[in-house]
């Protein structure tokens, strides 16, 4: 015990068995301070450093003695940030447990890059993330330390510094004709009053977060709009409603109070998402690889095939930049070859006009040589 006490010296628990570790020192004035840091391992990390700041002269702040924020503390903010702003709040909720498994007791300002980068990595290798999941838990670090940042409670964003994933974007998935046959008969032949939110989903191309959060107070029936408050980027959009989607609308405001949210079940409870019965009536219906994230893609795919050009589809999409739409332009087979074969209209009417051109000039000689015999 003694051995332990000396290789640990000016680390200790203030509180016993509480895992919260301490760090005690004396400055170059000879004055005593003490720092909360969080777990051990950092505990000791820091007293080293601490001690090398001493030795080589390295004024110390006045407010080292301030209580050290522990990443834990900035979580609840980001999550009330989140919750007030993101309609995927659920997600970060949900992946934030994650995190705080890890990290909720160590002190923020010691939490580096490469911890970050560390944890993410053992974390896809364990749970076999995809590259997307892992950014998903990166922007949720960025997001925690930059509202700790905005607070004045840490001075850095380690997060910045963590290299994002590339994500596998090139193939987009949107509901063929006959795929979307079988999935609406299946839908109406178990799940019949969840059809009005397969037709709000394609004719909106809401985000499923989106949608299972609009109140009644969000869709303006006389002017054909639906408000969405909190999108993914945490901003206010306004989307256009086509018949399809006013219809759909129109159907369940007559099943509900006309108060409260737009999606709920037959006891008017709240839906938080669709999944009880999309996913089931995808397998019903035979078709593969196919998410509710699809009928998004599959509204900005037809639109960008119905002729609409891309800066439009940004719009309706609620995309920040311009390149995220571009994805669309790589359109159904039959669309392009559409496309390609304009090249050979073009090139039959260019060779009809040079043969048109020919055979004018030809019997032109053969009556001016008629001329000349006689």
């Amino acid at each position: 015990m003694k051995r332990e006490a000396k290789k640990c010296r000016g680390v200790y628990e203030k509180v016993p068995g509480s895992e919260v570790y301490w760090i005690r020192y004396a400055d170059s004035n000879g004055r005593i301070r003490r720092e909360k840091v969080g777990n051990k391992g950092a505990a000791i990390k820091l007293y080293a450093k601490r001690k090398t700041e001493v030795m080589q002269g390295v004024k110390l702040p006045e407010n080292f003695r301030a209580k050290a924020v522990a990443f834990g503390e900035l979580a609840e903010a980001a999550l009330a940030y989140s919750k007030a702003h993101k309609s995927d709040y659920r997600h970060d909720e949900s992946r934030m447990k994650s995190v705080l498994e890890t990290f909720r007791n160590r002190a923020a300002e010691t939490i580096t890059p490469q911890e970050i980068e560390r944890w993410l990595s053992d974390e896809a290798g364990d749970k076999n993330w995809s590259s997307a999941t892992v950014n998903r838990y990166k922007a949720l670090f960025s997001l925690t330390f930059r509202i700790g940042m905005e607070s004045g409670k840490v001075k850095h964003n380690p997060a910045r510094l963590v290299k994002r994933r590339r994500e596998d974007n090139a193939r987009i998935r949107w509901l063929l004709p006959e795929e979307e046959k079988r999935l609406r008969g299946a839908i109406d032949a178990k799940w019949p009053e969840h059809l009005p939110e397969l037709d709000i989903a394609l004719h909106t191309g809401m985000r499923r977060s989106e949608q299972y959060s609009l109140m009644w107070s969000d869709v303006d029936f006389p002017n054909r709009i639906v408000t969405v408050r909190r999108t993914k980027n945490g901003e206010v959009r306004h989307i256009r409603l086509n018949r399809t989607a006013l219809l759909a609308f129109q159907t369940l405001f007559a099943r509900s109070r006309g108060e409260g949210y737009v999606f709920t079940n037959s006891q008017l409870e709240h839906l938080l998402n669709s999944r009880h019965w999309f996913e089931p009536a995808v397998i019903e219906a035979g078709i593969a690889d196919f998410t509710w994230h699809c009928l998004r893609h599959t509204f900005a795919s037809r639109l960008v095939m119905a002729g609409v050009d891309l800066r439009t589809v940004q719009q309706l999409m609620g995309h920040k930049t311009i390149q995220m739409t571009c994805r669309y332009a790589h359109l159904a087979p039959e669309h392009q070859l559409a496309a390609v074969e304009r090249l050979c209209e073009t090139e039959n009417a260019q060779k009809e006009a040079t043969d048109t051109r020919t055979d004018t000039t030809a019997k032109t000689t053969d009556a001016s040589e008629v001329a000349l015999v006689h």
